[in-house]
């Protein structure tokens, strides 16, 4: 436990004090699941009574007393493509060491309504933000370096610290929880690109040294107790909440196809669909094997960032076995089998969910599986796979496969396609696991963990 942690008396339901959340990942460009996540948990603990304020890093150099610009220069543009110098590389190696030792001192930032756009309305559940320059470098090297977290400093201490990911950053005073959501990199090292000893040493000394760890289902739980060595009273799943907007839920099916047509040129209800990022554990390259092997003429769409450790499976969706031709209007136009779209705002996603005749996510490993729930959701019917979270969380709502038999995979894509009265159960069962993860029911699950961390001698169930 960490030893220099104070823990506070509850306020009252309506003055419940205030939560830091560390959120970076809410200002990473294109969006991730983690992002969703801490988006999710900030708008919960909003709704029970907290002050919530976010924490980030941000590019570029802050002003100590220039509010407004800060807000300015905190969602100023990167440019992804701009390589640093060897004189600018060798200046952060030699600053980087020396950042953190007097601690990590954020900068509030004004919250004039001055930015606008899509960043800054995901950011609006908080009550205040702060930021620090390359806040997560920082903290990196600093633990790197000196094997020990990187001290937060901020003048109103806050009645709990919930870092969203593993980061090697406390603050002294207050509670100090993480989110684990898996342990793809220790299980998978193969899958990923992350500096594995650095990870592994980073979520041991968080398992011996943070005041609770939080994980999102019951297989991720079982591993952090196993293999971290974890208390297992120390541990609280709270799965994730699952949040679709409700003019989304309210579209007909009839604009749902138009926007198909007209932004994908594909047919409602006509082709399977896949999203996530391409990367070695989504199991892309088995899932255009299996479609190849089903013989279905329906396309099979994947909606998904770049990733990594991808280049089989680009090389499969640019297979030219993959090409068609259709007379249309008299013109004989080429069409993919296999596409691959780039990343899309929710909206748009949405209507590629609604329309698929089934979202395929065979994913080898998930620490929950955020895909197969929000296309329960939205009333798609999902096939995924028996491995990790997944049968935990898509219960008897989905059809499971085994991710590593392409053969299996084949046969019920195949299936799906078919039986029309399947696809109608699937959809059926899948509205009602959905429930499970509702905003509702995510509230229930995280009052009673920080109840549990505020009042020490109440445990969470």
């Amino acid at each position: 436990m960490n030893e220099t942690s104070s823990l506070p008396s509850a306020a009252p339901m309506s003055r419940r004090g205030t939560i830091l959340y560390e959120a970076q990942n809410l200002v990473v460009k294109g969006g991730t699941g983690i992002a969703t996540y801490a988006r999710n948990l900030a708008e919960a603990a909003g709704r029970l009574g907290f002050n919530v304020d976010g924490l980030f890093g941000v590019e570029h150099g802050l002003a100590q007393s220039d509010g407004r610009l800060n807000e300015i220069l905190a969602f100023d543009a990167v440019d992804d493509d701009k390589r640093l110098t060897p004189l600018e590389v060798a200046w952060r190696n030699v600053r980087y060491p020396f950042n953190a030792l007097g601690g990590v001192k954020p900068v509030e930032l004004a919250r004039s309504g001055l930015i606008v756009g899509p960043t800054a309305d995901t950011l609006r559940s908080f009550r205040r933000l702060f930021a620090a320059t390359q806040l997560i470098d920082v903290c990196r090297a600093h633990f790197s370096i000196y094997g020990r977290l990187a001290q937060l400093r901020v003048e109103e201490r806050p009645a709990i610290f919930h870092a969203t990911h593993p980061v090697p950053l406390a603050l002294r005073g207050c509670p100090n929880i993480y989110t684990i959501h898996d342990l793809v990199p220790i299980r998978l090292p193969y899958a990923t690109m992350d500096n594995k000893k650095y990870f592994y040493r980073l979520l041991t000394t968080l398992a011996r040294t943070a005041d609770h760890i939080v994980t999102v289902s019951e297989y991720s739980r079982r591993d952090i107790i196993k293999y971290l060595g974890v208390d297992e009273r120390r541990v609280t799943n709270t799965y994730q909440a699952v949040t679709i907007p409700s003019d989304l839920l309210a579209r007909s099916d009839d604009d749902v196809a138009e926007d198909l047509a007209k932004l994908f040129g594909l047919d409602f209800g006509k082709y399977f669909l896949f999203f996530g990022a391409i990367e070695p554990k989504k199991n892309v390259g088995r899932l255009i094997d299996a479609y190849s092997a089903s013989g279905s003429k329906l396309p099979l769409i994947l909606a998904s960032s770049a990733g990594w450790q991808n280049r089989a499976d680009l090389k499969k969706i640019r297979d030219e076995r993959f090409s068609t031709f259709r007379i249309s209007d008299g013109v004989v136009r080429r069409e993919r089998q296999v596409r691959r779209l780039e990343y899309m705002p929710q909206g748009q996603l949405s209507s590629l969910i609604r329309g698929a005749t089934a979202v395929l996510f065979p994913s080898i490993y998930e620490g929950f599986g955020l895909p197969v729930i929000e296309a329960m959701a939205l009333g798609t019917p999902v096939m995924t796979s028996n491995a990790a979270s997944l049968p935990e969380v898509a219960a008897e709502a989905a059809l499971i496969v085994d991710p590593y038999s392409v053969t299996e995979m084949a046969h019920a894509i195949r299936t799906l396609e078919a039986d029309a009265d399947l696809r109608t159960a699937l959809v059926k069962r899948g509205h009602e696991q959905a429930k499970r993860f509702t905003p509702n029911a995510y509230d229930e699950r995280l009052k009673r963990l920080y109840d549990s961390i505020l009042r020490p001698s109440q445990k969470p169930s």
